[in-house]
């Protein structure tokens, strides 16, 4: 007879538990944007925060995953030029990326790693430059995003902080919005509605705002009825998959 550890069986179903939830937090975001979009001339969104280690870039990637799977063809480019970190997200060598295709010395068809994941293309931001927002307000970023714009469903552009630098601006007028990332017990209200502010000043849309980290018992909807309603959809879940408390 096999001895089960029941300690490990409660780790696994609570990881389990977890990472459906996350699934599922970021397909309701994937469907709250195709709604969105769905009009929309431009399929171009720009992710952003208004401070450092906001989470943007981990949710672009992500969000960049789930929209694949949808069937979408989709283009990430990763447009932080001073702290780019997509490339450990997908774990990719760094190799001519971004930087160096806005400064005319690498073939934009040749930087892209393509099929990182099935539907899901990534353009890496490259070697660091001395000017980052001088590029990306440049002709050659305008004529980029517009030739990929013809092949992909959608182009998610991870740049860096709003109330930071103005690179997302710069980029913001040449997309359908931007999608802001907040954390909780990190980003304060008034670094929030700055970051807001300076997104419609330039007449560009605000997507919307995805507040991260969050501890469920603290917010509204913490109510018993979530809690079963998670409970239910994990058993659903896990009988999809073939699995049982029991095995």
């Amino acid at each position: 007879m096999a001895r089960i550890n029941r300690t490990a069986e409660k780790g696994d179903a609570a990881e389990k538990s977890l990472n459906f939830r996350i699934t599922e937090a970021h397909r309701l975001i994937r469907t709250n944007l195709l709604y969105t979009l769905a009009n929309a001339k431009s399929r171009v969104v720009v992710f952003s925060s208004a401070e450092p280690s906001a989470g943007k870039s981990t949710l672009c990637s992500n969000l960049s995953l789930v929209m694949a799977q949808s069937g979408a063809r989709v283009l990430l480019i990763d447009a932080d030029l001073r702290k780019p970190v997509q490339h450990r997200h997908f774990h990719l060598r760094k190799t001519d990326g971004l930087s160096k295709v806005l400064g005319g010395l690498a073939d934009l068809s040749e930087a892209i790693h393509r099929q990182v994941a099935p539907n899901l293309d990534v353009l890496l931001a490259g070697a660091i430059p001395p000017n980052p927002s001088e590029l990306l307000g440049s002709d050659r970023m305008k004529a980029l995003v517009e030739a990929v714009s013809k092949e992909y469903d959608y182009v998610f552009i991870d740049t860096p902080p709003v109330g930071v630098v103005a690179d997302a601006l710069v980029l913001a007028s040449l997309s359908a919005g931007v999608v802001l990332v907040a954390r909780q017990k990190q980003t304060t209200y008034d670094e929030l509605e700055e970051s807001v502010e300076a997104i419609t000043r330039i007449k560009s849309k605000l997507l919307g705002v995805v507040l991260i980290d969050v501890k469920e018992e603290r917010i509204g909807y913490s109510r018993p009825y979530v809690h079963r309603y998670y409970r239910y959809a994990n058993y659903r879940y896990k009988v999809a998959r073939g699995e049982n408390d029991d095995d």
